[in-house]
């Protein structure tokens, strides 16, 4: 079933794209929570855990990836606000027997609008980057399974994947 567009906040009376003015919101703690997976080789994932991957520190380099990117949001996703963040972190869970690195990015801030985009984007970025690191290594690496896996904060609640 589709939306009327006069329900959605991003288009203007015309039915152009429009940034939301959230200047009458309250600022409110915001927080949101994301996850996906760099599935890659038994290899790349040892050279990962070794530190014999020739580029470096992988997690280290993603995990900076990742919380620089949260702060870049609004420059990457045309009608994203710049937020007021006050903690963006960025964390891996490897898995031999998966093969795979996830990755969880969280992000909170004292904002007007939400955080979701933003731990979106830094859990997609440190996977991005993660691939660029490993990809002298293996080059069919994929990622998968992005997706939102908490918020709270706002005017619509708080919102737990999985749960109604």
């Amino acid at each position: 079933m589709a939306m009327q567009k006069s329900r959605l906040s991003h288009l203007d009376a015309r039915g152009n794209a429009s940034m939301v003015d959230v200047a009458d919101k309250p600022i409110t703690r915001r927080r949101a929570a994301a996850e996906c997976q760099v599935n890659m080789s038994a290899a790349t994932l040892a050279a990962i855990l070794e530190g014999g991957v020739p580029k470096g520190d992988v997690l280290s380099v993603a995990r900076i990836a990742g919380i620089q990117a949260a702060k870049r949001t609004h420059e990457l996703i045309p009608l994203c606000h710049g937020l007021n963040l006050t903690s963006v972190k960025v964390d891996f869970e490897l898995s031999r027997r998966h093969n795979c690195v996830s990755v969880f990015a969280l992000v909170s801030a004292l904002d007007r609008t939400g955080v979701e985009m933003e731990a979106l984007t830094a859990a997609s970025v440190a996977a991005l980057t993660i691939y660029d690191m490993c990809k002298a290594l293996q080059k069919d690496m994929t990622i998968s399974g992005l997706k939102l896996i908490a918020k709270s904060g706002g005017r619509h609640g708080p919102y737990v994947r999985g749960r109604v």
